[in-house]
């Protein structure tokens, strides 16, 4: 086939949309490979991006492309590899190009990876841009496209790994990094990404690339890509207000992919930038990201400007010395994490810590010793996260499984499940550890129970009254979670059904081995169990929603009551004390009542109160709740207001009414936008308890 026209390119970032968006953000990876193309060959190429399986299914059987690219994630690996396939039929000399951090890297492992995926003739390990752009040279260079990849296999290709004409795989420079990231044209100033801009998708910024830590669970921790390089501050700077001109009304979120955002001096300029954005354009309201493992006084001082729209995460992944050796993390401060609370709650900043479970060298006892000294550092969140074994990362590789004695399960990702025109489902897994030479598998059960339990009740705001209550007694507030932990079977039913369905859950979403879960959900009766909800969701997300929307009062009352019997087991828990204890709970009633059922607004509870909880509750404040008894007791009416009801509306909106759309509802929220806001009624004046001004009503 000769050429007489731009070579047509495909380029895709894949999300299922089966049952709910599973991936939100724009395509951002491939468009900078795309703008990169375009600005080195000009009109001799005609590039596409994808982002929805649907649309490039259509494609590539209706107009196959000559050389079709792809990211190679966890949570799009097979359904890429179902799209070359089909492309390879309509197409036999289609070069088909995969690339992403889901690659292994010992030479062993990555011989058989491109043994089994036959389909793939190029793989781009690391950042794709250069080596990408290699592979359309040498097809350009081409007098014809007939057998193309065979034609450009002959010799290796620098930045990719490749296959030769005896099925031996080939590389000379497998890893090629731009060190001046401003030679990637704006895949935003150049319209590219102007398509994604649909209302469903959530705009994606990346100041940066690279991560100085070598974290051996993360496939970002190779020495390849240890350098951190840079857009400039003006390049960033143009990105963010693009975006902010384009957002459609119902977009409320930004995500930031940096991997240790604020972490860098000029990070404090970008955010004074999207401050600026804030409040020129009232977006983002929500922003998602990963801030940096160290300097967490600078990343205090960059997203203080951010008016509460960004949480600081604490990636401890655990607190014992030898588990954080044994995944070479012990390069992070994680004394210096926990020593900033003062400074956080004073900036008036949500925190979150992220924990990983089953991490090698983690017994059942240091695990909680972990959870215990996160709830005593005053964390909002605490999210515990199975570790996962990605191919691309240290852990990953065979001695290390072997000398950690893993034992592995897999499960289906959540959301990532669909049914092509070819007639196949394409269905996500990944490779969990449930269990170790050090940790029974009973034992990872029980603590992925303990696990769900403070997740949904130590998520800041709702329950503070409670938790700094029992502290002004000098309680331990980890003894509140374990007594709901251990006393789980006195709950109210709901409460112990949710429970119960949670561990079962927990259980039956695994599976020995990859072909036995994807041969399962192939059936018709198995495949209707995912799109219904019942198997392939984030167990833990999913089980929290459930919480949330459908039984948030019972959750409650397990609270209050298992704070109580830590109250009564003290000598000083007298009628006073009780009567105080009353004014907090009924405030923390109040906050989480009803926050996702559709008559949210109709159902707003009241309560009197004796005790001015709200000036208690306020983070410069160090007196004990005595010091705010009222003269006269005050009403509070616990309601939403229009701009948290719009907010959480758009979302479930795209989303979805059902459990799966609300779980990721919540993970598009910020936290202060969830629940409800206290307001006092008199004389008919509303003030915000909070507030100095009253509003009229």
């Amino acid at each position: 086939m000769e050429k007489n026209r731009p070579l047509k390119i495909y380029l895709g970032d894949l999300t299922y949309t089966t049952v709910t968006l599973a991936t939100e953000a724009f395509p951002l990876n491939v468009g900078f490979i795309a703008s990169y193309c375009k600005k080195l060959f000009g009109k001799d190429v005609d590039i596409t991006l994808f982002k929805y399986i649907e649309d490039i299914d259509r494609a590539v059987n209706e107009n196959p492309p000559d050389i079709l690219g792809l990211s190679n994630y966890c949570w799009s690996h097979n359904v890429s590899s179902e799209i070359f396939k089909m492309c390879k039929k309509t197409n036999p000399n289609v070069v088909t190009v995969w690339g992403g951090p889901n690659f292994p890297i010992d030479f062993p492992s990555q011989k058989k990876f491109m043994k089994e995926h036959s389909e793939v003739d190029v793989y781009v390990p690391t950042e794709g841009e250069t080596g990408f752009s290699n592979v359309v040279k040498l097809i350009l260079d081409l007098n014809s496209l007939d057998n193309a990849p065979m034609q450009i296999l002959k010799q290796p290709i620098e930045g990719c790994v490749s296959r030769n004409k005896d099925s031996n795989i080939q590389y000379n420079i497998s890893t090629i990094r731009i060190s001046s990231l401003d030679e990637i044209p704006s895949p935003y100033q150049n319209g590219m990404m102007d398509k994604f801009f649909d209302g469903k998708l959530t705009p994606m910024l990346q100041t940066n690339r690279g991560c100085p830590f070598h974290c051996t669970f993360c496939t970002d921790g190779r020495d390849e890509v240890n350098r951190v390089n840079q857009f400039s501050i003006k390049r960033v700077q143009s990105d963010i207000n693009y975006i902010a001109k384009h957002i459609p009304e119902n977009t409320h979120s930004l995500h930031i992919s940096d991997l240790n955002f604020g972490m860098y001096p000029r990070d404090i300029d970008i955010c004074e930038e999207l401050a600026k954005i804030q409040q020129n354009y009232n977006y983002p309201k929500y922003i998602k990201c990963t801030t940096g493992k160290n300097q967490k006084d600078k990343i205090i001082k960059a997203i203080k400007k951010l008016n509460n729209s960004l949480r600081v995460t604490m990636s401890v992944q655990s607190l014992d010395p030898e588990v954080l050796s044994n995944i070479r993390r012990d390069n992070i401060s994680v004394e210096h994490m926990l020593a900033l609370y003062p400074a956080l709650k004073e900036a008036d900043l949500q925190t979150t810590s992220e924990v990983i479970l089953g991490l090698p060298g983690e017994t059942f006892e240091n695990h909680i010793q972990t959870l215990r000294d996160l709830v005593k550092a005053r964390m909002d969140e605490i999210v515990v996260h199975t570790c996962m074994l990605l191919d691309g990362s240290e852990m990953g590789l065979p001695e290390e499984r072997k000398k950690w004695d893993m034992k592995t399960k897999f499960r289906v990702l959540q959301r990532d499940f669909a049914e092509l025109s070819n007639g196949k489902k394409a269905i996500e897994y990944e490779e969990v550890i449930v269990g170790s030479n050090t940790m029974t598998f009973e034992e990872y059960i029980e603590l992925r129970i303990l696990a769900f339990v403070i997740f949904v009740t130590n998520q800041g705001i709702v329950f503070d009254a409670i938790l700094k209550f029992l502290r002004e007694q000098n309680l331990d507030v980890f003894d509140l979670y374990y007594q709901m932990f251990v006393n789980r079977k006195n709950a109210q039913l709901e409460t112990q059904q949710v429970i119960e369905q949670f561990k079962n859950a927990t259980i039956d979403e695994l599976w020995d081995s990859p072909h036995e879960l994807l041969e399962n959900f192939q059936k018709d009766s198995e495949y209707q169990k995912l799109l219904n909800g019942e198997a392939g969701t984030n167990v833990i997300y999913h089980y929290k929603a459930v919480v949330i929307s459908e039984s948030m009062d019972h959750w409650t009352e397990h609270v209050i009551n298992s704070a109580k019997l830590l109250l009564e087991k003290t000598n000083v828990y007298d009628d006073k004390l009780k009567n105080q204890f009353e004014s907090v709970a009924n405030y923390c009633r109040g906050l989480s009542h009803n926050v996702l059922g559709q008559d949210r607004l109709d159902t707003n509870p009241t309560y009197d109160f004796e005790y001015d909880i709200p000036s208690w509750l306020t983070p410069k404040n160090n007196k004990k709740l005595d010091n705010f008894k009222l003269d006269s007791k005050i009403k509070i009416s616990f309601e939403l207001d229009d701009d948290q009801f719009k907010m959480v509306q758009d979302n479930i909106d795209v989303y979805g009414h059902s459990r799966i759309g609300k779980s990721k509802t919540l993970k598009m929220l910020p936290n202060q936008k969830l629940w409800r806001r206290p307001l006092i009624t008199s004389n008919h004046t509303t003030y915000l308890c909070w507030d100095d001004e009253p509003e009229r009503t």
